[in-house]
């Protein structure tokens, strides 16, 4: 039997393989990123309880009104630091960072480290 391996489909497997390992808690939620070809989404997740807390992404209105002609690593850094002060008003200061099968690399480590410079600990 052949197995596909694409890059989707190892990020899946990659993805999988972490959250075996990684739970938000009621006290330290998951800060669960989704990166996708134009887009970027991320939200922070209350694991045992089921519930999004916050959420951001390239798509609000905050952000899609000052990414005309921007490199999408600075609208990643415009995406963490949005998540970061939703997730700071409502009393969120530690999470679990999921990079979701990502490399720490590019987009994904603008976006971390603008959350971590808007006051998120992970």
């Amino acid at each position: 039997m052949a197995v596909v391996k694409n890059s989707r489909s190892m990020r899946v497997v990659r993805h999988r393989r972490t959250r075996r390992k990684l739970e938000g808690t009621t006290q330290r939620p998951r800060l669960a990123l989704f990166r996708s070809l134009n887009h970027i989404y991320a939200q922070v997740i209350d694991d045992s309880e089921g519930h999004t807390l916050a959420a951001a992404s390239s798509l609000d209105a905050e952000i899609k009104a000052g990414k005309d002609s921007q490199p999408k690593s600075s609208v990643s850094t415009m995406v963490g630091a949005l998540v970061a002060r939703r997730a700071r008003e409502k009393g969120i200061a530690q999470v679990v960072f999921d990079k979701g099968g990502y490399k720490y690399h590019g987009r994904v480590k603008a976006f971390a480290e603008a959350a971590r410079e808007a006051g998120l600990e992970f």
